[in-house]
């Protein structure tokens, strides 16, 4: 599947804004199964420097740097992507869980997607021992891999509200779990802690998530949105797997893969600082269209 992307931010600042840096994440790092091409990322005003680098994870990171006094600031990232690979679904001869937590501990691979990066606590994702006391027999070690990390998910779109607006960026796992309630966001986060603590490699993925219109009604350009799911390594024959909590499933070609870190910190779209006291605002509108419809954004 081929699919055209455009991704739109606009800050707006309540008093000019004398200097500041960002750090975008939104040109898809390399990934199997996915091909990214014609990546273009327009900054207007302009910056005085844009410096483009790869990080510690699988994520491509763009510096800006802004010395001119601005109220107004407009990102946009296009690009092209094609998601290859066919349906993932358990298997029986998958591995169990104890098996998969024992390689990781003897996986010599330290390369930014390495097993050992994703097996410990990180600052977004602590290890909460009441995840492990909801999740019980679920990742028994005995059990295999695919089909109970996806029974994981499944369980969390179950007993979870997707709940726009109850949550942001800097919701603790634990206040999110246990309300029950929040974005993929929340949902991928609670997931990965989970499997982190039955000894597994567990990664949380920002990217985009094809959506389709009702029957017979247009494509609305700008609805759609960034997307998070967990990504779990399945030993060295499987892999990385994508697991969506949000939709209880295992990921497909219409989820397009961005970046990869231990927690949303490794992986945020956008951060930085600015230099100046009064507040700001910022819209974001996104675009996932097939290619056949890339008419619609164009």
């Amino acid at each position: 599947m081929i699919y055209h992307v455009r991704h739109r931010s606009i800050l707006r600042y309540a008093a000019p804004v004398r200097v500041a840096r960002f750090n975008l994440r939104l040109k898809p790092a390399p990934w199997p199964g996915q091909w990214t091409s014609d990546h273009v990322l327009a900054v207007d005003p302009a910056p005085s420097m844009i410096e483009s680098r790869p990080a510690a994870w699988p994520v491509q990171v763009s510096r800006l740097v802004i010395e001119s006094p601005i109220r107004e600031l407009v990102i946009e990232s296009r690009f092209r992507a094609g998601v290859q690979g066919g349906t993932i679904a358990p298997q029986p001869d998958d591995p169990a869980i104890g098996a998969v937590a024992d390689a990781a501990l003897l996986d010599r691979n330290m390369g930014p997607s390495a097993p050992a990066h994703y097996l410990y606590a990180s600052a977004r994702a602590p290890l909460l021992a009441q995840i492990g006391d909801w999740v019980g027999d679920a990742l028994a070690p005995d059990r295999p891999i695919v089909a109970a990390a996806l029974e994981l998910a499944l369980r969390i779109q179950a007993e979870f509200a997707y709940q726009p607006g109850v949550t942001d960026a800097g919701t603790p796992v634990a206040d999110a779990f246990a309300a029950r309630h929040g974005v993929c966001q929340d949902f991928a986060h609670v997931m990965l802690v989970a499997l982190r603590l039955a000894g597994l490699p567990a990664a949380y993925v920002s990217g985009y998530l094809r959506t389709d219109p009702p029957p017979g009604m247009p494509r609305l350009v700008g609805a759609d949105a960034m997307h998070a799911w967990t990504m779990l390594w399945c030993g060295p024959t499987r892999g990385w797997i994508g697991f969506d909590p949000t939709n209880g499933c295992i990921t497909g070609d219409g989820h397009l893969f961005v970046a990869m870190g231990r927690d949303y910190a490794d992986v945020a779209p956008m951060d930085g600082l600015f230099v100046g006291g009064a507040g700001q605002s910022l819209s974001v509108m996104v675009d996932v269209a097939p290619e056949e419809e890339e008419a619609a954004i164009s």
